[in-house]
């Protein structure tokens, strides 16, 4: 897996060829008018006008839900579809929910455009013959700080742990979990009861200046000046230093420990509509539309069309918030399902962790 993602950083980072102006829009294939798309992803993970032109260019209507973490994405579905076409679970989540027939198989041949996503994305050890899933965006988790707060910036998860002041950690038990067994020095997917209980007291240890687990919006305090610092995910960090034209926040991976993600588009049994979310499919892997969507949320694309038409930022394809250097990217930690028994004991010693917290 670290020999993949060198591999994709070393992909990404050719010089892009300046953009097409003539290379053709997407069209959206006849049939569809006058019907509803449902669809279910994360909060701060879609541009502006993506929905708006997907549904001038088809026709449709699109409702749109937000959820903040995987596991409030999975419960819901588990607890019955109440009418999603479309969901976007990180890699574990779509191995988990195809093991649970919670996904239904999607057709490659109405996603013409599958043909864009750069080569190591497909297949990927989640979903090895992509049946459920394809690429939406990638990115890290780490620490987003207040510069002022942190003058000599952030080397390693001590610092952290030793800040006295406010503190956020994400609501994401797996990575938060990943991260200290990391640093204990074992395995970040470990089934070991005896090794997440270690990890569960680790975390428990150095939490004292935890304020709050933020639901996915730490980058929020940040800004608000709620917190000083954050663990969040990387585009969230760099969309509040964008909004603010500012030197106030940086982003980092303290020590080299964080995880690597990648998100997904796949379709919840009994979707309504699952022809229609393939062809959303299709057209977030246009060059353009997904060239759009990485300018606007600032999370790495796996779409080499977009990439290659120039149509990327070049201050995005240069940022090493979003793409971070290689030797950062071979040491970060993949999320894997786990298996029922280990989700059952990290839940339980996530809860044990919660309540000391005050959570």
């Amino acid at each position: 897996m670290k020999h993949i993602l060198v591999l994709i950083l070393a992909v990404l980072l050719v010089f892009p060829a300046a953009a097409d102006d003539d290379m053709a829009a997407w069209s959206c294939p006849e049939g569809y008018e006058g019907q509803t798309l449902s669809i279910f992803n994360w909060s701060t993970y879609i541009a502006e006008d993506t929905v708006p032109n997907f549904e001038a260019a088809c026709g449709v209507t699109v409702n749109y839900d937000i959820y903040e973490s995987n596991e409030a994405m999975l419960a819901r579905i588990r607890q019955g579809n109440p009418g999603y076409d479309l969901v976007v679970p990180s890699g574990g989540t779509v191995q988990r929910m195809a093991e649970e027939t919670l996904l239904v198989p999607i057709d490659l041949e109405m996603i013409p455009n599958v043909a864009n996503v750069i080569e190591d994305f497909l297949a990927p050890a989640f979903d090895p013959e992509n049946m459920y899933s394809l690429p939406y965006q990638w990115g890290t988790l780490g620490v987003g700080y207040r510069v002022d707060a942190f003058p000599d910036g952030i080397s390693s998860w001590d610092d952290i742990w030793a800040y006295d002041g406010s503190v956020a950690w994400i609501d994401d038990r797996d990575s938060m979990f990943g991260i200290a067994l990391t640093i204990l020095g074992y395995d970040p997917n470990t089934t070991n009861g005896d090794e997440i209980n270690e990890a569960r007291d680790y975390l428990i240890e150095h939490g004292g200046n935890v304020v709050t687990v933020a639901a996915d919006d730490g980058q929020v305090l940040l800004e608000r000046g709620e917190v000083d610092v954050a663990v969040e995910y990387s585009g969230d960090i760099s969309q509040i230093q964008w909004d603010c034209e500012c030197e106030d926040y940086a982003y980092v991976l303290p020590g080299g420990v964080g995880n690597v993600w990648f998100d997904n588009m796949a379709i919840p049994v009994d979707a309504p509509n699952p022809e229609l979310a393939m062809v959303f499919m299709d057209y977030i892997l246009d060059a353009k539309v997904g060239a759009d969507l990485t300018n606007y949320i600032w999370y790495a694309s796996p779409n080499q069309a977009s990439i290659d038409s120039g149509y990327i930022d070049e201050e995005i394809l240069n940022d090493p918030t979003v793409f971070p250097p290689a030797d950062q990217m071979a040491n970060l930690f993949v999320i894997i399902d786990k298996g029922a028994e280990a989700e059952q004991l990290i839940n339980d010693a996530w809860d044990e962790l919660l309540i000391f917290l005050g959570q």
